[in-house]
């Protein structure tokens, strides 16, 4: 099978034995790719090794790879470390949302499915989840994740009776209707969770941004925890609703 190149993220990796590794990288030609690196650990007598002494989390990095076909990995031959984030290994807050955004592309698209928009959202997000502003930061690469992955719950009308919202009053979400609802259908509904309309009106407010149509990135509002932590929650019952599974990385981040 012919060989590929192509910038990757590391997804996730898991120790396979002493000397290699099975990783998930999201390739920004090729979509998401579940390879093994055969000696990835392995030194050679001189101290070298083929690929940079292992792949870490969230390392971005030119790629030679065999995808898997109807084999159960693929094999990665190369890998040439580009950026290893050493800035974001001292912001543990910026680390968890990095690993967090990680895991959620990996779950969201298919294997094989290119997506070079969300390739490049992601490298620019885990880069600026270092700095200041991350909680923003994340919060925009959140939902223009579930946008692009088609996930993205119903947050302009009530999902449930297809009414519009009042700004004014309480507002609901529900996981099992997949989106916001009104305070008329919201004892129906037992899974039912409050969110501020304030809120309410941030996330449509970022979801508009984003529809820009001039392709840059937009300037975002300076967002704190309070504000983005009863969003993100909302958002994790809607994906582990949608999903059928728990997403791991909520532990450390809600």
């Amino acid at each position: 099978m012919a060989l590929i190149k192509d910038r990757c993220i590391c997804l996730r990796k898991v120790p396979y034995s002493e000397t290699s590794q099975i990783l998930l990288l999201l390739s920004r030609e090729h979509g998401l790719q579940r390879v093994i690196a055969k000696g990835s650990h392995r030194r050679t007598k001189a101290g070298a090794s083929k690929f940079d002494g292992g792949v870490d989390l969230l390392d971005l990095g030119e790629a030679v790879f065999t995808p898997r076909g109807e084999r159960d990995l693929g094999l990665l031959t190369e890998w040439s470390l580009a950026d290893g984030h050493l800035e974001l290994r001292s912001n543990l807050r910026g680390l968890y949302l990095a690993q967090y955004a990680a895991e959620l592309v990996g779950l969201l698209f298919e294997e094989g499915d290119p997506h070079p928009e969300v390739f490049d959202h992601l490298a620019a997000t885990v880069t600026g989840l270092a700095e200041a502003g991350a909680e923003e930061i994340f919060l925009a690469f959140e939902l223009d994740l579930l946008r692009q992955s088609g996930y993205l719950p119903e947050l302009n009308v009530c999902a449930n009776c297809g009414m519009a919202l009042d700004s004014r009053g309480p507002v609901f979400f529900s996981a099992n209707r997949g989106g916001m609802i009104c305070k008329n259908c919201e004892s129906t509904l037992p899974d039912r969770l409050p969110l501020d309309p304030r809120l309410l009106g941030l996330l449509q407010n970022m979801l508009r941004l984003q529809a820009q149509p001039n392709g840059s990135m937009p300037r975002l509002p300076r967002l704190s925890r309070h504000q983005t932590d009863p969003i993100n929650r909302l958002l994790a019952a809607h994906m582990q609703h949608t999903l059928g599974r728990k997403l791991l990385l909520t532990a450390y981040v809600l």
